[in-house]
């Protein structure tokens, strides 16, 4: 049986390492530094779950979420902000665009992160 995909759409480096490790070897992981690169790997990969950063070079992950929900092939596909940013502005924003779940970085230990994405790919 082929391995459930998690697309990790950030661009710290030592976040994403840390995510891959702790993903795999349960999950197929797929990077991406930006939303272009992103949306071409959702299009060539159709992953399980999006765990998407909001503050990304080019395109925001807002800005990004927003496209993902209005494409038709991809908008099923379950997304989890995980972000610096934690406002309550920024977290009614994310859950309005369309994300099952907003975590905050500095409120969340890696473990934490691991639970909520293997509970949302298991629904």
């Amino acid at each position: 049986m082929e391995k459930q995909k998690i697309l990790i759409v950030e661009d710290d480096r030592t976040l994403v390492d840390i995510l891959k490790e702790a993903f795999e070897p349960d999950y197929q992981t797929v990077i991406a530094g930006d939303s272009s690169s992103a949306m071409a790997k959702i299009k060539r990969d159709a992953p399980d779950l999006i765990l998407l950063d909001i503050l990304l070079p080019g395109k925001s992950g807002f800005e990004f979420l927003a496209e993902i929900k209005n494409d038709n092939e991809i908008k099923n596909i379950p997304v989890i902000i995980l972000s610096n940013l934690g406002q309550d502005t920024e977290i009614k924003k994310g859950m309005s665009l369309g994300a099952i779940d907003y975590l905050v970085k500095s409120d969340f230990t890696i473990d934490e992160v691991i639970k909520k994405a293997k509970k949302a790919i298991t629904k």
